[in-house]
């Protein structure tokens, strides 16, 4: 470990900012502990339902806040982006093939995800698992994916993002908003619009600050309490949900499509995490800190779209004993059901490492495999490292 930390620190170029990354690893680690969280799958007369437990202890709802985290994704991502489009055109690079690198990087681990998820439902089928039973394990596997075709179409229009004042996207969301809940009741699916306009917020503000945009700390402060106090406001006197995810049963979501308050919201997030910048740089100089921040990068994809099946396999593991397991299988109605989840977040995670060894190399990528030793233990765990260290180099997390 000590020579993986070595290799890591090694090969990061010394002007790279591991503040960025370390915040796009918290963003990636807030939506799985959230989903978590938040989900709850019960067994009930042989069929496995999804539920959530703000639905029953809405005093659970300060958790959405904390862990809803999609807005900083959103932030990093406008800002490497952004960074990332402006080198390529320095290098004479064509639009084409940067676009085209960046979305096999994306999508190359979705196609495991989709190839293993179709067997799997399959044999679920075939040994007499019910119909609604799939489908709600489907449901929990795909529908994070929908994160990241927004991500794809933001990325494929950074050349204009890139120049796009976010005030521009935050006037999309406050007008079509006025639509949906205003006097003229517009029809739902003109909030959709929203999809694309509300997460384009956090893009380019991030695009944004890779033009320096961002500066000063006043700027930052009024992101975090602007956002703030307009979040409460809009709770509050406007009669938004309080809840940054979506809840079962509930009239309106902040999350399915995106409205003001989720905007505004992340408006708030974004400040705090550009106020994190200094504190997360003079942390990262430590090698430890930054090899554990590489790593997570380096499989960040794999980590968010695995998650869900690893919280999945431990319940689907779990009924093989017979009786529901509490925080597991049972409904989340009070603090017993909550302390219980909490215990198994630890199996969770455990999975989700399995599922990580497992599945990382459709993510990172085989790359070259030069001077590697032919045999032996120590060979793998060399050339392990020196893939590591080469992503490192590229920029990958």
């Amino acid at each position: 470990m000590h020579e993986l930390v070595r290799r890591i620190e090694a090969a990061t170029p010394p002007n790279r900012d591991r503040a960025v990354d370390a915040l796009r690893a918290l963003a990636i680690l807030g939506v799985v502990l959230g989903h978590w969280l938040v989900t709850a799958l019960v067994a009930d007369s042989g069929t496995v339902r999804a539920t959530s437990p703000l639905s029953y202890m809405p005093e659970l709802t300060p958790v959405s806040w904390l862990f809803q985290t999609l807005a900083v994704f959103f932030l990093v991502g406008g800002k490497v982006g952004a960074s990332g489009h402006a080198s390529a055109r320095a290098r004479g690079e064509s639009y084409r093939r940067w676009l085209a690198a960046r979305m096999v990087r994306l999508f190359r681990p979705v196609a495991a995800v989709l190839v293993v998820w179709a067997v799997v439902a399959g044999a679920l089928l075939v040994s007499g698992a019910g119909v609604e039973t799939v489908r709600t394990l489907l449901k929990l596997v795909l529908s994070p994916l929908w994160f990241l075709l927004v991500f794809a179409a933001l990325t494929a229009a950074t050349p204009l993002l890139a120049r796009l004042n976010p005030l521009w996207p935050i006037a999309v969301v406050l007008h079509v908003d006025l639509l949906r809940f205003g006097p003229l009741s517009a029809d739902e699916r003109t909030g959709w619009i929203n999809v694309a306009a509300g997460w384009a917020v956090p893009y380019c503000l991030g695009a944004l600050w890779a033009r320096d945009g961002l500066p000063r700390p006043a700027t930052r402060w009024t992101l975090l309490f602007g956002g703030a106090a307009t979040t409460a406001l809009l709770i509050v006197v406007a009669g938004y949900p309080a809840s940054m995810v979506g809840v079962p049963g509930a009239e309106v979501s902040n999350l399915n499509p995106p409205t003001l308050a989720a905007v505004s919201f992340g408006l708030a997030q974004c400040g705090a995490a550009l106020l994190l910048l200094d504190p997360l740089r003079r942390l990262l100089r430590r090698p430890a800190a930054w090899a554990v921040v590489a790593l997570v990068n380096l499989s960040a994809m794999t980590v968010f779209l695995w998650h869900q099946t690893a919280m999945m396999a431990v319940t689907a593991t779990g009924l093989l004993g017979g009786d529901p397991l509490p925080g597991l299988h049972t409904v989340p109605d009070g603090a017993g059901w909550a302390f219980a989840r909490l215990a198994w977040l630890p199996v969770f995670a455990s999975a989700l490492a399995a599922c990580w060894a497992a599945f990382r190399s459709y993510e990172q990528g085989q790359g070259k495999r030069r001077n590697r030793p032919r045999t032996g233990r120590e060979g793998s765990r060399v050339v392990r490292e020196q893939r590591t260290a080469r992503g490192v180099v590229r920029g990958r997390p």
